[in-house]
């Protein structure tokens, strides 16, 4: 079977009142005219870090960190004013003269917000793009580094390498993503099973609340840090930089790729690993793409192909033995195998799974923001409580055949280990022991198919209306990260009841939404930090229903 895939698949995991002309002119007057006066330098700032749209640097650095050209078209609204601060101390201004002439807050930091949140709003808004703030301290002694929310992760994984060899977090595989929106949903990557999501290894954060008050763990107080560990950061306040914990590994992990296709056995190769990866050694991380392939790809009949991807924190000494045990039927050969420091293993897992796989990329790869190949996506999410039987799957790959599922992906996520040892209220993130694996897809369509956006999009609605019978229930939960509008929405004026609201936020939350909501009331009860899918304060009402 020919292999070769399009270049598409280069992107894999690399993977809202309107206003007239005139107001749009007030406003964005009204506001810098407040910030030259509370910053008293305006002049000399406006050069470096606030562009209007008659500045001609705007639109390219609007655009810089869009990684869903969804809402990169002229139809999408498009802030009064970007702010790129170089320092904390910048931020309250911007803060106090939004909240004095009514203009909305957009806080972006690496662009991936599936859903455009960090970026198009329908009221009046401002950008504050936290691209300069990505500074990065390793301490090797205590193990621990403080990382500013417009760093991303390939340079936090480089800035570690750095410092030790033995040394890692655990957090997602795409290098352009942005240490803020993934620390405030979760986190997930190769290390979940042993050391669970990045969130869960936060240990300080600093953040600029409605007020425009600078705090740390200490002043903010425990249920403000519970709250922006998970339950999304961008409800609460401005997050600009956060203290982690980094975790051991060893001086070579092994990793291999291993594609099998509807031919090679495909389907029961998936229902074996349901049952085992999440019971597997915690060192031993297995995950699996799959996709179709065009009668063109292939040189023959269209088909499925399933790429299970692994990382193993040993030699390959050591993992062969407990793949022969437990997953002999996958046929890992010690040529599929490959020893290399984890560092190496983040260069590896940004390019993989590619058919065929790429050249070796250097580590300077993971510090380049820029991200290639983009395509219009759309996701959806699930957990599953049991394994999807083989004919639920035969189902699911004839969507995979259907022209708009040319360039789209499904990844199963193993969860066990670390995950299902940790409380469910721990944190915001609640998906834990009763989950055995995440599903997400991933729609994807080139730009110059733009016009047919909602075929895409309708076809993920399709897939999503299928998987119903084989997920969660009561809710149906998905993961934050991976946001997606289609399961509820706030009013646009802000004005979000917690009855609303909850359809949204229990499939993201669970029985952590209450607290979420409780936390919001105390830190911002005028809802100022507002999006589509943020936290609501509550009435009076609702808050004694509440409790």
């Amino acid at each position: 079977m020919n292999t070769t895939t399009t270049s598409s698949f280069t992107f894999l995991l690399l993977v809202l009142f309107s206003f007239s002309p005139a107001a749009y002119g007030d406003g964005r007057h009204l506001f810098l005219d407040c910030l030259s006066q509370k910053l008293h330098n305006y002049s000399s700032i406006s050069k470096n870090i606030i562009f209007t749209r008659t500045n001609p640097s705007y639109t390219s650095i609007l655009q810089f960190s869009i990684r869903n050209p969804r809402f990169a078209t002229e139809s999408n609204p498009k802030p009064l004013v970007i702010i790129t601060p170089e320092h904390e101390s910048q931020i309250p201004p911007v803060i106090y003269c939004a909240k004095q002439y009514g203009v909305e807050i957009r806080v972006r930091s690496g662009g991936h917000d599936l859903e455009g949140l960090s970026y198009v709003s329908q009221n009046q808004f401002v950008i504050i793009d936290l691209i300069n703030m990505s500074e990065i301290n390793v301490d090797v002694e205590e193990k621990t580094a403080w990382v500013q929310s417009g760093a991303t992760l390939g340079t936090l994984y480089y800035r570690i390498a750095e410092k030790s060899s033995t040394l890692a977090y655990p957090a997602g595989l795409c290098p352009t993503v942005g240490i803020g929106g993934q620390f405030s949903g979760g986190g997930e990557g190769t290390l979940l099973r042993k050391y669970c999501l990045a969130v869960n290894n936060v240990i300080d954060a600093r953040i600029i609340d409605v007020n425009g008050k600078i705090m740390d763990q200490k002043s903010m107080g425990e249920d403000m840090f519970w709250a922006i560990r998970g339950g999304g950061g961008a409800s609460f306040g401005v997050i600009v930089s956060w203290k982690v914990q980094l975790v051991d590994v060893p001086e070579k992990v092994t990793v291999f790729t291993v594609n099998r296709a509807l031919e090679q056995n495909a389907t029961q190769l998936i229902q074996r690993w349901q049952e085992m990866a999440p019971k597997l050694d915690r060192d031993l991380f297995i995950g699996i793409f799959f996709f179709g392939l065009t009668a063109a790809q292939t040189g023959a009949n269209p088909t499925i192909l399933a790429s299970f991807f692994s990382l193993f924190l040993g030699d390959v000494n050591r993992l062969l033995p407990i793949l022969e045990e437990r997953f002999p039927e996958l046929g890992v050969r010690r040529e599929d195998c490959s020893e290399m420091s984890w560092i190496e293993s983040t260069v590896y897992f940004a390019t993989a799974p590619i058919i065929p796989p790429p050249a070796p990329l250097p580590l300077e790869f993971l510090l380049n923001r820029n991200q290639p190949g983009l395509r219009l996506l759309k996701m959806k999410s699930d957990y599953a409580v049991k394994p999807i039987s083989a004919e639920a799957l035969e189902g699911l790959y004839t969507q995979f055949y259907e022209p708009e599922a040319a360039e789209s992906f499904e990844l199963m996520l193993p969860y066990g280990g670390r995950m299902a040892e940790i409380s469910e209220s721990a944190i915001p993130f609640p998906h834990r022991s009763a989950y055995m694996f995440k599903v997400a897809l991933t729609v994807a369509w080139k730009e110059s198919l733009a016009h047919d956006s909602e075929k895409y999009i309708s076809w993920s609605r399709r897939y999503h209306s299928y998987m119903t019978p084989y997920v969660s229930k009561n809710p149906r939960a998905t993961y934050y990260n991976n946001r997606d509008l289609d399961i509820g929405v706030n009013n646009v004026d802000g004005n979000t009841s917690y009855a609303q609201a909850s359809a949204w936020g229990v499939k993201y939350f669970g029985d952590n939404f209450d607290r979420l909501v409780r936390v919001k009331s105390m830190v911002d009860p005028t809802n100022f930090f507002k999006n589509e899918q943020s936290i609501p304060p509550c009435s009076k009402k609702e808050d004694r229903e509440l409790r």
